[in-house]
């Protein structure tokens, strides 16, 4: 609240005018470069038998400050967060295991933080010549969901896979009501947005995840998801 103060007449006149704050400018959304996506990352530097430098790169978005990359194993499903100087940056990873990453976008204070798209790279390892597919992303139902079934109990369970060398071959679907490690039915593959209908009971919490398998018979878990029919 500003005061202006007046002299009129031998009295001090005190006014209070309300100014707003300005409203913060909103940071944009960075564009991600390198490593490409879905790239089978050969261009790391190699830095001991485990470890290899990336280098990240991403375009400079509007109005930000400054910038977070969250980088996630999608072997170990762990995240790591780093606060480069600048829009790009380079990081020490594990070889032969595959990654996401994103770029947030800090701006002023009051502003919301900007997200990138996210995009996955494998990191070569050693005389790597093909690669386990990417792990699963279990679209639906989420993790906790609460879902109804339809008239005739069915559910929809819908993920979505993909694999750097191009060679995915099948998806095995697990399901049941206690940890996620019963077999249901084994799908080819067709596309990466994949989808099948699993009958369930009503009231009742179950367990799911996807196996993706290739062509020479490398293997990746989802990871297990939980939901309960209504």
């Amino acid at each position: 609240m500003k005061k202006n103060v007046f002299l009129i007449g031998g009295f001090i006149i005190i006014l209070n005018s309300c100014a707003q704050d300005p409203i913060p400018l909103e940071p944009g959304v960075a564009s991600l470069l390198s490593p490409a996506n879905n790239e089978t990352c050969l261009d790391g530097t190699s830095l001991n038998d485990t470890q290899s430098n990336v280098s990240f790169s991403w375009s400079a978005a509007s109005d930000a400050i400054s910038y977070e990359v969250v980088i996630s194993n999608l072997l170990t499903q762990s995240s790591q967060t780093y606060t480069p100087p600048s829009n790009q940056t380079t990081i020490a990873l594990t070889k032969a295991e595959p990654y996401s990453w994103i770029v947030k976008s800090i701006g002023e204070e009051g502003s919301t933080p900007s997200e990138s798209e996210q995009w996955k790279f494998y990191l070569a390892g050693d005389a790597v010549t093909n690669y386990a597919p990417f792990p699963s992303e279990l679209i639906s139902p989420r993790s906790g969901a609460n879902i109804t079934p339809d008239i005739n109990n069915l559910v929809i369970l819908n993920w979505n896979g993909s694999d750097v060398d191009a060679d995915l071959e099948s998806f095995e679907v697990y399901l049941d009501q206690n940890d996620g490690t019963t077999l249901n039915t084994t799908l080819d593959y067709q596309a990466q947005d994949t989808s099948i209908e699993v009958e369930v009971q009503n009231n009742t919490a179950y367990y799911w995840k996807i196996i993706a398998i290739d062509a020479n018979g490398n293997q990746s878990s989802s990871g297990v998801y939980t939901f309960r029919t209504n």
